[in-house]
């Protein structure tokens, strides 16, 4: 008889046989978003490596966010464009967990860093003086790879206990591999891979959305008691910082419900519109938020590329002027 508990078969993914008809079309954007995820992320991890004016709590964990959004882009990206170019449609059960790993790692640190940026906002704005005492870059790094270390450890754990599980089925309805993407194919009970995943995501998601809540509403305060263009400026630049996010929130929290709406049976490009949107639109944009819009790390940016003639239309290539204090208007500088 066969054995229905082989975990060594192939997973097919079904966004991928969806996209067969335009494969080509599909591959070449790809190419051109991953391309630009890349690029725009190298340049300002670059400029704050290259100047020391920019080793700063602000800029390290700027360059943390797009470094973690090559990472989650890169966990797709390449497999999707090779697959779409060769017509593969299927994973092994090995590198299912491992793209899960990746995928749901880079989700759960870009929680972390969410947090972290948002409450360096808030002491940075509602305590100015304590500011360079609360915050140096010590501690920023310690935050970092405190938050990258718990990451890993949870997400590990909750992909070797569904790894482990034997599968009945092969079907995946997406385009990459989610821990979800394998819990649901198991023969076996799984409600302990469930308990723990659903805990780790609710725990992340608890602590996520009330940090940054309390930061925000206390930076929306102190900007009602500033004048009238500094304030629209910094309500303006926390919608954006909010917005991003929330597109960031959707798209997790779909990839961490859609399985558990068995009684609706949602078209497959719909799985992938909304499952990607996690693994795209913040990397893509966090580099243009966070650094573009960043005063003091627009000027360096602008400099080096005008120094390696990306802009040839400037003939005058000035060096950017002195350093900014962290303190000295938050705002002006995003």
């Amino acid at each position: 008889m066969e054995n229905v508990f082989n975990i060594t078969k192939n997973l097919v993914l079904l966004g991928l046989v969806e996209m067969e008809a335009l494969k080509y079309w599909y591959g070449f954007l790809s190419i051109v978003l991953y391309s630009f995820i890349v690029l725009l992320s190298i340049i300002i991890v670059f400029v704050v490596c290259k100047e020391p004016k920019l080793h700063e709590p602000m800029y390290i964990l700027i360059s943390n966010l797009v470094l973690n959004g090559i990472f989650g882009s890169s966990s797709f990206f390449p497999k999707l464009i090779l697959d779409l170019m060769t017509s593969s449609t299927t994973i092994t059960h090995g590198n299912c967990a491992a793209q899960a790993l990746c995928v749901t790692l880079f989700a759960i640190y870009e929680m972390s860093t969410f947090t972290i940026m948002a409450y360096d906002r808030y002491l940075a704005v509602c305590h100015p003086l304590h500011y360079g005492m609360l915050v140096t870059n010590e501690r920023i790094i310690n935050l970092i790879v405190g938050s990258l270390v718990l990451a890993f450890v949870l997400v590990l754990t909750a992909v070797l206990l569904t790894w482990r599980l034997p599968l009945c089925g092969n079907s995946i309805n997406n385009i990459f591999c989610d821990n979800m993407s394998m819990v649901i194919l198991s023969c076996v009970d799984s409600s302990i891979s469930q308990l723990f995943s659903a805990s780790v995501v609710l725990f992340y998601l608890c602590v996520t959305i009330l940090v940054t809540v309390f930061s925000y509403l206390k930076i929306f305060v102190v900007c009602l008691k500033i004048s009238g263009e500094s304030r629209q400026k910094a309500v303006h630049t926390l919608v954006t910082h909010l917005l991003n996010f929330s597109v960031f929130l959707l798209g997790f929290l779909f990839i961490f419900i859609r399985y558990r709406l068995g009684s609706i049976k949602l078209p497959i490009i719909s799985h992938v519109l909304l499952s990607v949107t996690t693994l795209i639109v913040p990397p893509l944009f966090n580099p243009l938020i966070y650094g573009v819009r960043t005063h003091d790390l627009n000027v360096r940016v602008t400099y080096y590329l005008q120094t390696i003639h990306a802009f040839p239309q400037f003939t005058k290539i000035h060096r950017p002027s002195a350093h900014v204090s962290v303190i000295n208007n938050t705002y002006q500088r995003q």
